[in-house]
């Protein structure tokens, strides 16, 4: 008698679910205005355009897996110039974007040390630090969070920290946009033993908090406070508006960047040779993210005024380029049902982002001026 194999039941992707939204809203309004996904809709710069359209040379041959010398010296200028940090060329790596490497990082860390079982991450976050733990047959262990939604290290049972492969740091957080005191999760990481990975790709949409240096913008890196124990995860998607070419970078402690990096080089995972040069150009121009922070804090304005003006609590963020919006009697999917039915505009029900997040909506501010407008015009004529 044959029998069902017993293997992993994957959930629902998340935004697959919201479908039935998207048509509430064509119905009611004849096109929905997306701001579920963050998914960049600007132009990327001229010099990343050209950059792509000469790169017929690196389309022919394998690239390096673990970055061109020219995108690693590329990066480690960034940090210096961006960040005022040093890091070694050596100690940096390239990626297929930064999702694929937070989804695979528990399979890679489970080989290097398999007495280690459990992922920390955020309990509020972008559900792919928990399903990377799913997909490697690890114990997902979500971390308390206070009530600017940062890490609330305190709070990690001791027995979880024993048993973990990393604890995983976004700053500044998806979806609520908080700052975690990174030099106190670099430091609970080397007290603990515990790798630390910081999904630091926000970090150019910083609004809250000082530079690094005098004249700089806000931002940090897990890398300020030493390299040892640590690892930064960073992506050209947002701050460059390169989502579809899927390039990113990460870098930090010798021996983990050192062992991934090997690791990765024999499944093959490696960023289109075409994908580097534009990353290289991205990183060289700090102008057109200088452009790209105007927008996102233009629109989040605008929103948020939108939905306070229609009896919601929208404030504006610390960091990155969403609302976080507390649903009245705490009913996430309401709120999204009413605002796809009133204003035609798709939201995300923050169950997305874990169950202790089922009470919020988040806003992704990734439309162009022409349907923020429209979605003011909606508001107007309520």
């Amino acid at each position: 008698m044959s029998t069902e194999p017993q293997g992993i039941k994957l959930p629902p992707y998340p935004y697959d679910r919201l479908g039935p939204l998207k048509q509430l809203a064509v119905d009611a309004h004849g096109a929905v205005i997306d701001l579920s996904v963050g998914t960049p809709c600007d132009a990327p710069s001229e010099a990343v355009l050209l950059a792509l359209a000469e790169s017929a040379d690196a389309a022919r041959t394998y690239p390096p897996s673990i970055g061109t010398k020219q995108l690693r010296c590329a990066a480690a200028d960034w940090f210096r110039l961006r960040l005022g940090i040093e890091v070694p060329v050596s100690q940096i790596a390239a990626c297929v974007g930064s999702k694929e490497f937070v989804a695979g990082l528990p399979h890679w860390l489970r080989l290097r040390d398999p007495s280690k079982d459990t992922v920390l991450y955020p309990e509020v976050s972008y559900p792919s630090y928990a399903m990377g733990a799913l997909l490697a047959g690890c114990r997902a262990v979500p971390v308390p969070m206070d009530q600017h939604f940062r890490l609330d290290l305190g709070a990690i049972d001791p027995q979880d920290a024993e048993r973990a492969l990393c604890l995983w740091t976004n700053s500044p957080g998806n979806p609520a946009g908080g700052l975690d005191d990174l030099p106190a999760v670099a430091a609970w990481g080397r007290k603990h033993q515990v790798p630390i990975f910081s999904d630091e790709c926000y970090v150019e949409f910083t609004w809250d908090g000082p530079a690094a240096t005098p004249g700089q913008l806000p931002g940090q890196s897990i890398l300020s406070s030493g390299l040892d124990g640590v690892v930064a995860v960073h992506s050209l998607s947002k701050r460059s508006n390169l989502a579809g070419i899927r390039v990113g970078f990460y870098a930090g402690d010798a021996e983990l960047v050192s062992y991934l990096s090997e690791i990765r080089k024999h499944t093959g995972l490696m960023v289109s040779g075409p994908a580097q040069l534009a990353a290289v150009a991205a990183l060289k121009d700090s102008g057109h993210v200088l452009q790209q922070r105007e927008r996102y804090w233009s629109r989040l304005g605008r929103v948020s005024a939108v939905l306070n003006s229609i009896g919601l609590h929208a404030p504006l963020p610390a960091g990155a380029f969403y609302l976080w919006v507390p649903a009245t009697n705490g009913d996430a999917w309401g709120l999204a049902e009413r605002l796809a039915t009133e204003l035609g505009v798709l939201v995300s029900p923050g169950e997305f982002y874990g169950s202790t997040a089922a009470g919020f909506i988040r806003v992704a501010v990734v439309q162009d001026e022409d349907q923020i407008a429209e979605l003011e015009r909606r508001a107007q004529n309520l």
